[in-house]
C-alpha cells in the first residue's frame, strides 16, 4: 500500500524539540497534515474532534505517558484502529513487549533519522488492511 502523504498524523510529545524534529521528518517524507500535542490527554482530545491516520507518541511524558495514550487508543471503539508508532530513548525489552502486548504498530528508539522513520511507517501501512 501507498503511504498518503496527505493522511493526518499526530505527533505526541512533551518536548517541543522533538516535536519539530519529528515535524520535520515527516515534511521530508512528503507528509502535510501533521498535528502535534505536548501530552497524552491532549492527543486523546485531538484524536476524539479528528481521525488521524497515524499517532507517532513518545513513551515518557507526564502526566499520562505514551502508553497509557496508547492503552485508551486501543480500548476505545472509534480511536482503536489508528496506526501508532511508540517512540523512546528506551529500548528496554520489557517497555518493547509492553507496547506490543498493548498493540502497538511499531516501535522506534532514539535517535532517528528519516529513512527510519520511513521504512517503520511503511511497515505499519504494509501490515494494515485496507478498509473499503
Amino acid at each position: 500500500m501507498a503511504l498518503d502523504p496527505n493522511m493526518p498524523v499526530l505527533v505526541v510529545d512533551d518536548y517541543s524539540t522533538m516535536i519539530r524534529i519529528i515535524r520535520n521528518l515527516l515534511r521530508q517524507l512528503g507528509f502535510v497534515d501533521v498535528d502535534d500535542a505536548t501530552d497524552g490527554a491532549s492527543a486523546l482530545e485531538k484524536m476524539r474532534a479528528k481521525r488521524y491516520g497515524l499517532v507517532i507518541s513518545d513513551w515518557n511524558m507526564e502526566p499520562m505517558t505514551g502508553y497509557d495514550l496508547l492503552c485508551k487508543v486501543r480500548a476505545n471503539p472509534e480511536l482503536e484502529n489508528t496506526p501508532f508508532i511508540m517512540v523512546t530513548a528506551e529500548s528496554k525489552t520489557e517497555n518493547v513487549i509492553a507496547a506490543k502486548k498493548a498493540g502497538v504498530d511499531n516501535y522506534i528508539v532514539k535517535p532517528f533519522n528519516a529513512q527510519t522513520l520511513k521504512a517503520k511507517i511503511e511497515a505499519v501501512f504494509a501490515e494494515k488492511p485496507v478498509s473499503a
